[in-house]
C-alpha cells in the first residue's frame, strides 16, 4: 500500500492519494449502479403477470403489443419516478406543461438527469486527471469544482430545459390565446356549437399558434370521448398553466351554469384579452429603454472617451518627450 501511495504521490503530486480514493470511489459507484436499476423481481409478481399476458391472448387471440421504449425503462420506474405521490404529480404537470404528455416522461426525465450527471462528472474527472493533477498549485477546492461541477451542471440541464420550453410554451399560449377567442366568438355566432367551434379553432391555429392547438384538440377529443364539459375545460386549464385559461374556463362554466348566452360571454371575455394583450405590449415598450440605458452608456461612452481626450493624451506625451 505504501509503494502505491508513494507512486501515486509521484505520478499526480500530493493530490495522488486522493484521486486514487475518488476513482476508486467512482468505479464502486458505477459497479452498484446496475444492481440498483435491476431490483429482483418478486416472483409472485412474474405469476401475475404470465397470468394476465395469457388472459389477455386468450380475449383478443394476439399477444398485445408494447412500446419498446416502455420496455426499457420500466423496470427502473422504482429508480427513477418519485415515489411521493405529491412530487411525482408537481414534475408530472410541469412536464406537461412543457408539452411532454406521454406516460414515460417523467421517467425519461429523471433517466436525462442521471445520465447526464454522470457522464458530465466522468468528464470533469478526465479532464482534471489531464490537465490539473500533478501541478503543485491546484488545491482540493479547485479539484472538487473541476470534478464536481460538470455532474451538477449535467444534473441541471434536463430541469432548465423543461423550465425554459414551459416558459416558451406559455408565452406563446398567452399570446395567440385572443386571436382564438375571436375566432371561437365568429363560429359560435355563425351558428356553430362550443364544441364544434373549439374544433375548427385547432385546425386554424396550427399553422400559427401549435401549442394552443394542441390544447383545443386535446379538448375535442375529449368531448367527443364523453367527458363532461366541466371538467375537459378545467384540465385544460391546469395543462396550461396560464391564468387567462384558467379564468376563460370558469367563464364558459358559469355560463353553463347559469344558462346564460355563450356567445355574450366570448364577446366581452374576448374583448378583455384584446385590452390585456395591448397592455403587455405597452409595458414591453416601456421597460426597453431602461434595457437599453445600459447597454447605450457601454457602447457609446467608450468611443466617446477616446475621441475626446485621445488628442489631449498624446499632445501630453509629446510635450512630455520635448
Amino acid at each position: 500500500m505504501d509503494a502505491i501511495m508513494n507512486l501515486m504521490t509521484a505520478q499526480f503530486g500530493e493530490m495522488g492519494p486522493m484521486i486514487l480514493v475518488g476513482g476508486l470511489g467512482l468505479v464502486l459507484i458505477l459497479a452498484t449502479i446496475p444492481m440498483m436499476l435491476s431490483p429482483r423481481k418478486d416472483p409472485l409478481d412474474k405469476l401475475r403477470e404470465s397470468a394476465n399476458a395469457a388472459r389477455n391472448t386468450a380475449a383478443t387471440g394476439k399477444a398485445l403489443r408494447t412500446s419498446k421504449g416502455n420496455d426499457k425503462l420500466q423496470k427502473y420506474s422504482t429508480f427513477l419516478e418519485p415515489q411521493d405521490e405529491t412530487e411525482y404529480s408537481a414534475i408530472r404537470m410541469k412536464l406537461m406543461q412543457a408539452g411532454y404528455r406521454s406516460k414515460e416522461a417523467v421517467r425519461a426525465f429523471h433517466f436525462a438527469q442521471f445520465a447526464l450527471g454522470v457522464l458530465f462528472l466522468i468528464g470533469g474527472v478526465i479532464y482534471y486527471l489531464l490537465n490539473l493533477a500533478g501541478k503543485p498549485d491546484t488545491t482540493t477546492q479547485d479539484a472538487m469544482m473541476y470534478i464536481l461541477g460538470p455532474g451538477v451542471v449535467g444534473y441541471m440541464i434536463p430541469k432548465y430545459w423543461v423550465t425554459k420550453r414551459q416558459q416558451t410554451r406559455q408565452e406563446e399560449i398567452t399570446s395567440g390565446f385572443p386571436d382564438a377567442l375571436d375566432m371561437m366568438l365568429v363560429c359560435v355566432e355563425a351558428g356553430q356549437s362550443l364544441d364544434q367551434s373549439i374544433i375548427r379553432v385547432s385546425r386554424e391555429l396550427r399553422a400559427s399558434y401549435p401549442s394552443l392547438s394542441d390544447e383545443f384538440e386535446i379538448v375535442s377529443y375529449e368531448i367527443k370521448a364523453g367527458k363532461d364539459k366541466p371538467s375537459v375545460l378545467a384540465d385544460m386549464g391546469e395543462r396550461c398553466g396560464v391564468s387567462d385559461i384558467s379564468s376563460f374556463v370558469t367563464v364558459l362554466v358559469q355560463s353553463a351554469t347559469f344558462g346564460t348566452s355563450i356567445a355574450d360571454a366570448l364577446r366581452v371575455y374576448a374583448e378583455e384579452m384584446r385590452d390585456k394583450r395591448v397592455m403587455r405590449a405597452e409595458e414591453k415598450a416601456n421597460k426597453l429603454p431602461t434595457k437599453m440605458t445600459l447597454v447605450t452608456m457601454m457602447l457609446t461612452v467608450p468611443p466617446l472617451l477616446i475621441i475626446l481626450v485621445g488628442p489631449s493624451v498624446v499632445g501630453i506625451q509629446n510635450l512630455g518627450n520635448m
